[in-house]
């Protein structure tokens, strides 16, 4: 990726192996290419519904990690209803035939919908360019991750309402979100033309997305609160922001991500629906997970809601995060910490942990999963946290 102010030979432009940016992947299909981003169950991969819509649904997908490269692939493809027209639902989720590697980043959603006017990072593998002379047509070289930094200006169905027909697609109200590429200059910000959203950029880390960017992740504050989709160049009467007047993620152009915080119940629900061998009641639960030799295995949290719930029509959510006890993260299990959200009428779901296989002889070893912060009800009287341990089985002989 990206589009840059400066040349993606700038060190500041690489977005290298173990800066947090490892869960950033590249997704090859029917010989095409995009990015997409690994959530926090360590096997979805969550990108744009458009690099499938020539049918093929067949992936592959690549890490770049500090323990190096690794191309694994894919079991399945969930497409959301994706409209080409309008651009709307350009979600697809992607699983991986194992888990992905322990090296790479597992990222949360972002779940509130506060993302206009923060400044975002966004990763991907595009084409390399620069906004004076747009994505470069003459790099043929391996394709890089890069990243780069903008402001969410807009929700592009208020930039529909103010141009009409100028934009020829109609995105679903509250589900997008835009950010133009700014110079400095006044004459290139174009939404501060258009909606008199007024910012001229941020300097020398400002960007934009490429082709190849698509299903590459706009990270506020470490979570994806958007999905690339697409990038476009308009014009209304003497008003031309484009700096050339050419569709390449060029200065003066607006790039829109699909907003994550609109389509979290979505996300969250098709994950849910496909972990393998989770618990649906408390009697299925495993207390014990044996740890194996190599990869990874799920061990699995159900949290049943029985305390009290203000609305059952309402979201409840809790804050979860995982407690060393004699297990330890990043050797025996994945850290996680995150939000679980119950929808409208829901009362239970699972939070899986990872864990971590050797050959290691050990004692069995144990974790805990700490429960917090119930917004939309309270675990009843007195209750401030509720706490699950697993243990970890050694599988491998003492001598």
């Amino acid at each position: 990726m990206v589009s840059t102010v400066t040349s993606y030979t700038d060190t500041r432009n690489r977005a290298l192996a173990g800066e947090g940016y490892d869960g950033v992947v590249m997704i090859s299909v029917a010989g095409f290419y995009g990015t997409g981003v690994l959530l926090y169950d360590g096997q979805a991969i969550l990108t744009a519904a458009h690099l499938f819509s020539h049918g093929s649904t067949a992936a592959t997908v690549k890490f770049e990690t500090s323990a190096g490269t690794q191309t694994m692939a894919t079991s399945k493809v969930s497409v959301m209803n994706y409209d080409a027209a309008n651009t709307n639902n350009d979600l697809a989720i992607v699983w991986l035939t194992g888990h992905a590697p322990v090296a790479a980043n597992r990222y949360e959603l972002y779940r509130s919908s506060d993302e206009i006017g923060k400044t975002m990072t966004m990763v991907g593998y595009g084409q390399p360019g620069t906004g004076d002379s747009g994505e470069s047509l003459t790099y043929t070289g391996t394709q890089i991750r890069q990243k780069a930094s903008n402001q969410f200006d807009a929700d592009p169905a208020t930039l529909k309402a103010a141009l009409g027909s100028i934009m020829s697609w109609t995105p679903a109200a509250g589900t997008q979100l835009i950010a133009d590429f700014d110079n400095g200059s006044t004459a290139q910000d174009a939404l501060g033309r258009f909606l008199n959203v007024q910012s001229t950029g941020l300097g020398q880390v400002e960007g934009s997305i490429s082709p190849g960017d698509s299903g590459g992740p706009a990270f506020i504050n470490g979570k994806v609160a958007g999905i690339a989709s697409y990038v476009t160049s308009l014009s209304l009467g003497s008003t031309h922001p484009d700096i050339n007047d050419t569709l390449d993620s060029s200065f003066g152009e607006i790039a829109a991500w699909q907003r994550v915080s609109a389509y979290q119940q979505a996300i969250d629900q098709t994950l849910r629906a496909n972990y393998v061998n989770a618990p649906t009641k408390a009697s299925e639960v495993k207390l014990a997970v044996t740890e194996g030799n190599s990869g990874v295995v799920d061990a699995y949290f159900l949290l049943e809601f029985t305390g009290v719930r203000n609305d059952v029509n309402q979201l409840l959510s809790v804050d979860y995060t995982t407690r060393n006890g004699t297990a330890l993260a990043g050797e025996d299990y994945v850290a996680v910490k995150g939000k679980l959200i119950l929808y409208p009428n829901e009362n239970q779901a699972v939070i899986p942990v990872e864990i971590i296989g050797d050959t290691k002889p050990e004692a069995n070893e144990t974790f805990y999963l700490d429960v917090s912060n119930p917004v939309g009800g309270s675990f009843g009287t007195g209750v401030l946290v509720l706490t699950g341990m697993r243990s970890i089985v050694n599988d491998d002989a003492f001598v």
